[in-house]
């Protein structure tokens, strides 16, 4: 079978690798190339382009960047119908009188392309229509070869591990998400039910770092590639079936990860704000200072960035009495790599950094980037947003979707990246299931350590004990 690179070797430095882009010459037409780099191409010509024939396979950078942007021309159950009806069509897998040898050549190829669609995205098949198309293509190849059966049943188990995985994350999700409550209900019904804080569960800030990378990085793995592309999708222009889109926004995964971000900084908000005594407060600060520090060294820059928000939320900052106890410079170190400004540059080189020494990693540990993930988010919205996927000509631009394909197919490196560290279940389930308090519920117990200071902190406070203790 044709051998393929990995993630990492696919797109060099100054964007796509140019040089694998030189093929034969397109017998359908419809491809426009400059200096042997594919720029546009009409979206018939592009899906030719993307099955192999006896003499020709396309590259695997090409075929990652036309199945992740394909889906915002067209559903994935009409590309895969598409790309059945060439496989038969074209090398006749339908007629029985075709030369063997012809279908012994061209058969490793089709199994190819499709055992790397299933690899990189096996949520497509989730889709029943996607699957049925797979199956019947693949049993054809199959019905000429006891060999190609064995690795089209390789194939198609190994898809419906993966989807069975998801299935089973999917319900863990569900579960944590049906049982979450706010602290304070509970503080109010059964107070006893949370006596503990974060330093009883786990008092080194070393430990808790690894155990947030385990969470952090069994998140990332979840994300399809797809739904970046399906987060920002918007009709085609010329499409005119006027539903196709809403059932394409499949994008729950990420939305999981976007919302653990949301909740360790309410996590660590909260657990400030809990104790009465304000060396205690500092106690935990100075601690969550440890557990960001350790999450830089990691190369976890999303739970990093998640515990300096919850740090800078306003019911925490506002504690001068408890944050003049604290010793700060190490906070400030952290806060200043974390800087927004020039569009968050010193994070972005600390980044760089992170993904080449992961490049040249010896060890699990050496390989670990997890990205902030909500400017990663940003980015390829500011890049969806800032190019058109048509050219006036109707051609698909296909130069965006290879800088497109470029971020993506980062992250996917970073994804598959095994967590090297022990996991403790009881400090996973801590941080997982505790509850945590609201915004308001935040502000309140903020106001009960450190009173209010003004008017206007007077009256929101007793305006949130009435409202959140019936108080007056």
């Amino acid at each position: 079978m044709p051998q393929t690179p990995p993630f990492s070797a696919m797109f060099d430095s100054s964007g796509y690798n140019r040089n694998l882009y030189q093929s034969a010459e397109d017998s359908c037409g419809g491809l426009y190339y400059h200096d042997n780099n594919l720029l546009s191409g009409s979206l018939e010509a592009l899906i030719q382009h993307l099955v192999p024939n006896v003499d020709y396979y396309p590259d695997r950078t090409y075929i990652f960047t036309f199945l992740l942007s394909s889906r915002l021309f067209m559903h994935p159950y009409e590309l895969m119908a598409k790309v059945c009806h060439l496989c038969v069509e074209h090398q006749r897998l339908s007629d029985p009188s075709s030369d063997k040898n012809q279908i012994r050549k061209i058969a490793p190829k089709i199994l190819q392309l499709l055992t790397e669609w299933t690899e990189t995205f096996p949520y497509d098949f989730r889709d029943e229509r996607v699957m049925r198309n797979l199956k019947d293509l693949a049993h054809r190849i199959a019905s000429g070869d006891e060999t190609y059966r064995k690795n089209v049943q390789q194939m198609i188990q190994c898809l419906i591990r993966k989807l069975a995985a998801l299935s089973q994350y999917e319900e863990v999700l569900a579960k944590i998400s049906a049982t979450s409550t706010d602290r304070l209900t509970v503080l109010k019904t059964k107070p006893q039910s949370i006596q503990r804080d974060i330093i009883t569960v786990c008092s080194d800030p070393y430990t808790l770092a690894q155990q947030l990378t385990h969470i952090e990085l069994e998140r990332l793995n979840y994300i399809g590639p797809e739904e970046f592309v399906q987060a920002f999708v918007q009709k085609d222009p010329l499409d005119n079936d006027k539903t196709c889109y809403s059932e394409r926004k499949k994008t729950r995964n990420l939305e999981a990860y976007v919302e653990w971000f949301n909740r360790l900084s309410y996590l660590v908000a909260t657990e400030i704000c809990m104790p009465v005594k304000k060396k205690h407060r500092a106690r935990i600060i100075e601690y969550f200072i440890d557990v960001a520090r350790e999450c830089f060294n990691i190369g976890n820059f999303n739970s990093l960035m998640a515990i300096i928000s919850g740090m800078n939320m306003s019911p925490v900052s506002r504690l001068k009495k408890t944050w003049a106890k604290v010793k700060t410079a190490k906070f400030d170190i952290l806060e200043h790599q974390m800087d927004p400004s020039s569009n968050f540059y010193n994070y972005r080189t600390a980044l760089r950094g992170a993904a080449q020494r992961s490049l040249t990693a010896h060890s699990s540990r050496e390989k670990i980037v997890i990205p902030f993930f909500s400017l990663l988010i940003k980015d390829i919205y500011f890049l969806n947003e800032g190019c058109a996927n048509r050219l006036p000509n109707g051609h698909v631009n296909f130069e965006k979707f290879w800088e497109l394909a470029k971020q993506v197919s980062e992250f996917m490196t970073w994804k598959q990246v095994e967590c090297p560290f022990e996991r403790d279940r009881k400090i996973l389930q801590y941080l997982l299931t505790v509850p945590v308090f609201s915004e308001d519920a935040l502000y309140l117990a903020s106001y009960e350590s450190e009173g209010p200071e003004n008017h206007i902190e007077k009256d929101r406070w007793k305006s949130l004990r009435s409202s959140l203790l019936g108080r007056v």
